[in-house]
């Protein structure tokens, strides 16, 4: 009983993780209809960045809050000078260049930072909490972990439903032309779709590192995890990837803890093909309506 119980909260602390990420994703799709590949390294050339910072003596919560910053400039940046020019050609072509992003990402940061990995900081202790005489896989870092992933989907669902700059930012997505005739600045809130998920990718890699051997390419496996939590839950929903992130880190857990963890691979593979055959437009997406 006790394995399950651990099982279960490391798959509730992976699965906050893989949220993180899948709500990057989410929110570059709803403000721009774009999967974004890079996603994962966008983060991790970031988490690089506070790790030189932290090397240079700046405190954790100061490195923390500016490397958020980076990551808003990063994704702004990439908006801009990548995916702008692709604007009414091929839908294919952003993501080409969004995978192509990925490979100079890792290729950037193994040239400055080695491919070697690294520690990481947690800005918690990683000790299991003890509840009455029995000490558990859920520690002080796993709780802000749920508190951070939490506030960020909460942010991201008000921002989009309650707010007059997230109905801009949906309208600029899905009919771009008719929301430039009605005064809206469509490339602005495009812009400002990506730069928000560079911070949510940003926050993930900072909450990745601690768990993981640090490295150029220890966010390419997180970035599947998120994707199917992503594709589970809906593209189009903050609280569908917070629900898919932890049904793909429990699924990956209890395939880790009860089957090998060199098969977590094929599990998050099992439940993506699963998910796309059972509900294609993901458990919190409204199936699009059809004419009759």
């Amino acid at each position: 009983m006790s394995l399950f119980v651990n099982i279960t909260l490391d798959g509730i602390a992976n699965g906050m993780i893989f949220a993180a990420l899948a709500l990057a994703l989410v929110l570059i799709f709803r403000a721009t209809r774009i999967v974004n590949f890079a996603q994962g390294a966008m983060g991790m050339i970031t988490t690089f960045i506070a790790s030189s910072l932290l090397g240079q003596g700046v405190g954790y919560w100061w490195a923390f809050v500016a490397v958020l910053a980076i990551g808003f400039v990063l994704g702004a940046l990439v908006e801009r000078v990548l995916i702008r020019p692709l604007q009414g050609k091929s839908e294919l072509n952003p993501v080409i260049v969004t995978i192509g992003l990925l490979v100079v990402l890792e290729g950037v940061a193994g040239a400055i930072y080695g491919n070697s990995s690294r520690g990481f900081p947690a800005a918690y202790s990683q000790s299991g909490l003890t509840v009455g005489h029995t000490k558990i896989a859920f520690s002080h870092f796993d709780v802000f972990i749920l508190g951070a992933v939490l506030a960020l989907m909460i942010a991201t669902l008000l921002l989009f439903r309650m707010t007059t700059l997230g109905l801009r930012m949906r309208a600029s997505a899905f009919a771009g032309e008719i929301s430039r005739l009605l005064g809206v600045r469509v490339g602005l809130f495009l812009t400002l779709g990506w730069a928000l998920a560079g911070v949510a990718g940003s926050l993930a890699g900072l909450l990745v590192a601690p768990t993981s051997s640090f490295g150029p390419y220890y966010m390419d496996l997180v970035l599947v995890y998120a994707f199917t939590a992503a594709v589970v839950g809906g593209l189009e929903s903050p609280v569908g990837a917070l629900i898919g992130g932890l049904i793909t880190g429990l699924c990956i857990s209890y395939v880790g803890g009860y089957l090998g963890s060199g098969l977590q691979p094929l599990g998050a593979l099992a439940l993506l093909m699963v998910a796309l055959m059972a509900r294609p437009e993901g458990i919190f997406a409204r199936p699009p309506a059809r004419k009759v």
